[in-house]
C-alpha cells in the first residue's frame, strides 16, 4: 500500500528536486525562501563522505538545522550506510536514496529503511530510493525492486564538477521503466546530474518523474526564474 507521501510525489510528477549544495551557503536561508516562492516542493541534499566520492559535503546536523516546508530529499553518496541511515532519518529526511554500489548488504539497508518512520510526521511515510552510477549494470536492480519507491539514475559520475550529461542515460531510463512495468510496480524514476535548461524538457519526454538540478537553478542570478523555467519546461514537455 502506497504511503501518502509517495502518492503526493506521484501526483506532482514530473517535478524538480533542487540541489541545495549549489546555493550560496552564506545566504542559505534567503536562498531557500526564494525557492519557497515557486512551485518547487523538494530540496535535494548531496551527502558525500570523501570516500565513496572524492568530495566531502554535508551531514545530518546540516540537514536537521535547515528549516523549510520543502520536502527533504537526501541522496547518500557514502560508504556502508547501514549504521548511518538512522541519523539522516532523525534529521528529517522525507526521501533517502542510497547507492547500490555503496554497501555489501544494500538489500539490508533498504529493508531497514522500510521499517523506519518519517521523523517529521510518521503518517506521511518515508520514501526509499536506490541510486546507480552510470557504469553500473541495471541488472543489480532486480532483487531491489520490491524494497524501493524510487530509482535514481545518475547522468554523470558523482563527485566531479563540470561534467556533461551522459547520453546513454536515456536508454537506461527506458530500460528501467520497462523493468518497473514488467514487475507491475509503482516506482518513481529520478535522474540526477548534468541537468541544464537545454535538456530539462528531454527528461519529461523520457518519462522521468523527478529531476535533480542544482546549478541550473542556483546560478547566482535568478533562482526564482530559473526554478519556474525548469518546472514549466518539464510540464509543457509532458503535456
Amino acid at each position: 500500500m502506497s504511503s501518502p507521501q509517495f502518492s503526493s510525489l506521484r501526483a506532482m510528477a514530473p517535478t524538480i528536486s533542487v540541489g541545495v549544495n549549489a546555493a550560496n551557503m552564506m545566504k542559505l536561508g534567503s536562498e531557500l525562501s526564494l525557492l519557497e516562492q515557486t512551485r518547487v516542493e523538494l530540496v535535494h541534499f548531496d551527502v558525500m563522505d570523501g570516500c565513496f566520492t572524492p568530495m566531502l559535503t554535508v551531514g545530518p546536523p546540516f540537514i536537521k538545522a535547515l528549516k523549510t516546508p520543502l520536502l527533504k530529499d537526501v541522496h547518500l553518496m557514502i560508504e556502508e550506510p547501514l549504521e548511518k541511515v538512522d541519523a539522516y532519518v532523525a534529521a528529517g529526511a522525507d526521501i533517502i536514496t542510497v547507492h547500490a554500489e555503496s554497501s555489501t548488504h544494500i538489500h539490508r539497508v533498504l529493508q531497514k529503511l522500510g521499517g523506519m518512520e518519517n521523523a517529521n510526521d510518521p503518517s506521511r511515510g518515508l520514501i526509499r530510493g536506490v541510486a546507480l552510477n552510470p557504469g553500473t549494470p541495471l541488472v543489480v536492480l532486480d532483487p531491489l525492486v520490491e524494497e524501493v519507491e524510487l530509482i535514481m539514475l545518475l547522468g554523470i559520475n558523482p563527485g566531479w564538477g563540470g561534467q556533461s550529461f551522459i547520453s546513454s542515460t536515456f536508454s537506461r531510463i527506458a530500460e528501467v521503466k520497462e523493468m518497473i512495468s514488467a514487475r507491475g510496480k509503482k516506482i518513481l524514476v529520478c535522474v540526477d546530474g548534468g541537468i541544464t535548461k537545454e535538456n530539462i524538457a528531454d527528461m519529461a519526454e523520457a518519462g522521468v518523474d523527478v529531476v535533480v538540478t542544482g546549478s541550473a537553478v542556483f546560478d547566482g542570478k535568478d533562482p526564482v526564474g530559473n526554478a519556474r523555467f525548469m518546472l514549466d519546461s518539464l510540464r509543457l514537455a509532458k503535456a
